[in-house]
């Protein structure tokens, strides 16, 4: 026989899981759209009242933009520009991460905080700014341009993010890496890092999205259609009459697969990097 304890935990429980359920139903819904948006024929698109289920499935509009648009180029110009941003936003983060959690400098604390600063102001802000100085190095309309610019914004955050997981390292490795004959650098690079992997991926995860989703520089420094990265691309299918919204929608499903994928496969990297040094 249940007590009255029983009972009631059983339904905050039950409460807790229904709750949690919605808010999943309510995060998932735009996902759901987008994706019976993209599978539908056009005429089933502004039916009313609206078709929840396509009656026909298609996958015309995926065909169309894959085949019939630059989609193709626009994912390989984000793929040569993230990649790139997040290979020079590890290697240096990581560097200047080891740096301040192994030495003791005048201004240590000032420069971790002028780290944290830099998040606070919009991006926006120094779109001009940025425009200019590409334009000066001659730069504009690069893969260049764009790399520079991203890493800019993503290494103040990923050295923040390293340094929190590289204090949870024990210095004691340091110094038996050092009676071992090995530089500190190639203390960084033979030990230290190595343990590293969970922080660096984390890292690697956040300046990935940051590139990936990345619109408003993409669109002002560059010009030609062979340079556009993915988000500019998938703003031009918006045509000025009208707007096919089952193409659209099916190049934003295309974008968001890689980080579906990603996401997928380190996620526990993810969870274990952005919650190292919390019990220390």
């Amino acid at each position: 026989m249940m007590t009255t304890p029983d009972i009631r935990r059983r339904a905050f429980t039950g409460g807790k899981f229904t709750l949690l359920a919605a808010f999943c139903a309510a995060a998932l819904f735009p996902v759901f759209w987008m994706l019976t948006t993209a599978l539908r024929h056009q005429p089933e698109l502004f039916s009313v009242p609206p078709k929840w289920i396509p009656d026909e499935v298609t996958l015309d509009s995926f065909r169309y933009v894959w085949t019939e648009t630059a989609l193709p180029q626009y994912v390989l110009n984000s793929l040569i520009v993230v990649s790139a941003a997040t290979l020079v936003s590890i290697l240096f983060s990581s560097l200047a991460a080891y740096g301040m959690s192994r030495y003791e400098f005048r201004g240590k604390g000032t420069f971790l905080t002028f780290l944290l600063v830099t998040q606070m102001f919009p991006s926006i802000m120094l779109l001009i700014p940025y425009f200019q100085i590409i334009r000066t190095l001659g730069l504009y309309d690069t893969y260049a341009a764009l790399v520079i610019t991203y890493v800019s914004f993503t290494i103040p955050f990923c050295t923040w993010m390293m340094w929190g997981y590289m204090k949870s390292i024990p210095r004691e490795l340091d110094e038996a890496a050092a009676l071992d004959g090995c530089s500190p650098l190639g203390t960084f690079f033979r030990v230290v890092l190595p343990l590293s992997i969970p922080g660096v991926m984390a890292t690697a995860i956040f300046s990935f999205i940051t590139g990936w989703n990345e619109y408003i520089y993409a669109l002002v420094l560059t010009q030609s259609d062979t340079m556009k990265t993915l988000p500019v691309g998938i703003g031009l299918l918006a045509g000025q009459d009208r707007i096919q919204w089952n193409d659209l929608m099916a190049a934003a499903i295309i974008a968001v697969i890689p980080l579906v994928i990603i996401f997928v496969l380190f996620q526990r990297h993810l969870v274990s990097g952005l919650t190292a040094g919390a019990l220390k």
